[in-house]
């Protein structure tokens, strides 16, 4: 097995699960929690995991761009929705990353969008588990 050289550990305790709350251990994080849907203003772990993965995939985007020799535009953004489904055998997720680059042709948007899903950590810590639809807007 190859080893990996660990180069960040995120620490995180939660108390309480979906009504509960989350905070990192260094105190730099702390959020309330909900389930989705409850009249609480909280956020629920869904929602992190989008924004988790809308970053991560911003930053994949970012390293493709470069590898390509193209420049982002300032304006670009990703609109992520976590679906939460219930089936039969369980509960499952689903994703929809809408990205928006402006000012790029649909080509190399599309090429930068295809390198970043293979790169990025949540989108390779996924398949086989969460249906992702990637669309450029």
């Amino acid at each position: 097995m190859e080893q990996h050289k660990m180069i960040y550990t995120a620490k995180v305790q939660t108390i309480g699960g979906r009504d509960g709350t989350a905070r990192s251990v260094d105190g730099r994080f702390q959020v309330l929690l909900a389930p989705p849907g409850a009249e609480e203003p909280d956020t629920s772990p869904e929602q992190l995991f989008a924004a988790g993965w809308s970053a991560c995939f911003e930053g994949a985007m970012q390293l493709a761009a470069r590898k390509m020799k193209v420049s982002l535009p300032p304006a670009f953004a990703i609109n992520t929705e976590i679906d939460l489904q219930d089936a039969a055998d369980g509960y499952f997720m689903g994703a929809r990353l809408k990205v928006s680059l402006p000012e790029l042709e649909y080509k190399v948007a599309q090429a930068i969008i295809d390198a970043a899903h293979q790169t990025c950590l949540y989108s390779k810590a996924t398949p086989a588990n969460i249906h992702v639809a990637l669309s450029l807007a």
